[in-house]
């Protein structure tokens, strides 16, 4: 177990633990929660050994093996597959043992260790490793082809998904992952969901999606007011455990107060008279003695609301044989060459309706957005957007675009130029912008409160089309939920791609899939499309002969589908070939060893 016992830890100046205990049992699944700065990755630090608690001690098992993601990777030259493989440490140490032992003149002595170390290396499953590094990367994403391909070929996001695949392969008993899901598409976090609900050792998760912490863990531990609070069960389980301990302490808050009042009273009436002297000394003293109960604290809410939208046109827009894509300038010839993503798109938006789109990372749902948005201009086909069409488009990294020297103020003051500044300064007081903060550079701001930014600009333009891509991203738990709410009370017309179920299953009523270049409704809800992404799964990695699976159903799969799901080391029978085919390798070359120590 983890015991955490009288811990006290503060960066800098700032305490972010004081004087905690705390138990984990083996087992345990636990999501780790706080404010953004509460101290939850300085927890991992003190896990990892990497920081000192100033106070106390953590103590765990001495043999437990921990696993925890990279936050860099070097632009290796490595496959990724061997990269992802490379997470099993002790695997990789026994066969650079090996490789230095049958590099070196044959001895007796030489060829016993060689037989241990083929025997280690049986123990560690060597001969399944392969097909295991390549079970991790398909469900993180990953194609046979680009196993292949070397780490510097990859992007941040996709090697970020390599540091977890590594994470992953590696045999551990202490599993520590900060924001997994951050860089995954809905595909890949419902594989790791599901990956992870299969882990055998303790896990600690930190992770502002709480749909993937109600399926993954059984504990939550909540850093608050610099404690740590053990709740059984998942999020939604620790809202209402959290919400009914707020409802007792402000009830015995109001109770201790009654009684403050009561005994107050008393004394003030009778503490001048001789008969009632001794009375009202016993009331002073309980006065003294009665503890005063802090309140418990729920973290800041903050919410906000869409404005009405403008009046919209029937229908907002219509798109006709539309192929969308990017025009590329060749590096040889200069010439201009059409690189189309998706294909032959017919599609119109109605007023009022609520869309959620769906596809693994690169399908072309940004693509379509960002055509709808105009964009990118369609590669050929025709776009008809209705009279008085109002577009708040959330790019997905509209942070970015934000003048990270200018303040929340001025880029406010840059689309309404002609309005007050203090109507300016309330609307932004209503997004937690307040005081100087209003009229400071928001360089030093979080990724949360450029977000936040980002959402305020466009609420104030009272769109009619909300456009959103990843508008979730940076943002924490209080701050999703806020979002969530606004966007189920707008009364527009809403598209939006999101890895948030929660967001998805609260705010859009019909699903589209982009996938192989097309777009097809999904007739279904997040459950379904679960189930078929398993299913869709399962049939490619087994080759099923003959039959092909449509890669978009036209209708939702059976629950039924869900047994198919492949346990993290999967028994499919392409894997158990592949298996028996490394057994008889590494048999193969044992025997000639075997014989040689006989």
């Amino acid at each position: 177990m983890i015991r955490f016992l009288q811990v006290t830890l503060a960066r800098g100046v700032k305490p972010l633990l004081d004087n905690v205990d705390v138990t984990l049992n083996p087992g345990d699944k636990i999501g780790l929660i706080g404010a953004n700065g509460a101290g939850k990755s300085s927890l991992f630090g003190l896990l990892r050994g990497e920081l000192h608690a100033d106070q106390g001690e953590i103590d765990f098992p001495s043999k437990w093996r921990m696993a925890y993601v990279a936050q860099e990777t070097p632009a290796l030259d490595r496959s990724a597959l061997d990269y992802a493989i490379d997470g099993d440490v002790t695997l990789r140490r026994l066969e650079d043992e090996l490789a230095f032992l049958e590099s070196e003149p044959e001895s007796t002595s030489n060829g016993i260790l060689i037989g241990e170390l083929y025997s280690a290396l049986a123990d560690a499953d060597a001969y399944t490793v392969k097909s295991r590094g390549e079970q991790l990367l398909t469900g993180l994403g990953f194609t046979l082809d680009q196993m292949q391909n070397p780490v510097s070929s990859f992007s941040g996001g996709w090697r970020m998904r390599l540091n977890l695949a590594q994470a992953l392969m590696c045999p551990s008993d202490l599993l520590l992952l900060d924001e997994p899901t951050n860089h995954l598409d809905l595909d890949a976090i419902i594989w790791l969901e599901d990956w992870l609900k299969r882990y055998p050792g303790t896990l600690i998760i930190i992770s502002h999606d709480r749909d993937f912490l109600d399926g993954v863990v059984n504990v939550i531990v909540h850093i608050d007011e610099r404690k740590l609070k053990r709740y059984s069960g998942n999020y939604s389980s620790f809202e209402r455990q959290r919400a009914a301990q707020m409802i007792l302490a402000a009830g015995a808050m109001e109770k201790q107060a009654r009684q403050r009042a009561h005994l107050e009273s008393f004394v003030n009436r009778f503490k001048a008279q001789a008969s009632k002297a001794r009375q009202a000394q016993s009331r002073m003293k309980a006065l003294a003695k009665m503890e005063e109960l802090a309140p418990l604290r729920a973290a800041a809410e903050f919410s906000f609301e869409f404005r009405e939208p403008a009046n919209a046109p029937n229908p907002l827009l219509v798109m006709e044989n539309v192929n969308a894509g990017y025009r590329i300038e060749s590096e040889t010839d200069f010439t201009v060459v059409e690189k189309t993503i998706v294909s032959d798109i017919k599609f119109s938006l109605q007023i009022g309706q609520r869309i959620g789109l769906l596809g693994v990372n690169g399908a072309g749902k940004s693509t379509l957005i960002k055509t709808i948005a105009g964009e990118l201009a369609p590669l050929s086909g025709d776009s008809q957007f209705g009279k008085g069409l109002m577009i708040g488009y959330f790019a997905q990294h509209q942070v970015e675009m934000l003048r990270h020297d200018e303040s929340p103020l001025w880029h406010l003051a840059k689309i309404a130029p002609n309005v007050r500044e203090q109507e300016l300064r309330n609307f932004l007081g209503s997004f937690n912008f307040n005081g100087t903060m209003v009229t400071s550079s928001i360089a030093p701001f979080s990724g949360g409160e450029k977000a936040r930014l980002a959402l305020a600009l466009i609420v104030w333009q009272r769109p009619n089309l909300l456009l959103l891509d990843e508008p979730t991203n940076h943002l924490d738990l209080e701050t999703r939920e806020a979002l969530t709410e606004a966007l189920a009370q707008f009364e527009g017309t809403l598209v939006v791609v999101s890895h948030d179920r929660h967001l998805l299953r609260a705010t859009t009523d019909e699903f589209i899939i982009v996938a192989d270049g097309r777009l097809q409704p999904f007739d279904g809800d997040l459950d379904d499309y679960r189930d078929w992404l398993f299913k869709t799964k399962h049939a490619t990695k087994m080759n099923a002969s003959g039959t092909q699976l449509n890669s978009v159903p036209e209708k939702p799969i059976a629950k039924a589908v869900a047994a198919v799901v492949a346990e993290p080391a999967g028994d499919g029978r392409e894997q158990k070939r592949a298996e028996a085919e490394d057994r008889q390798k590494l048999a193969a070359r044992r025997k000639p060893i075997e014989s040689k120590i006989k």
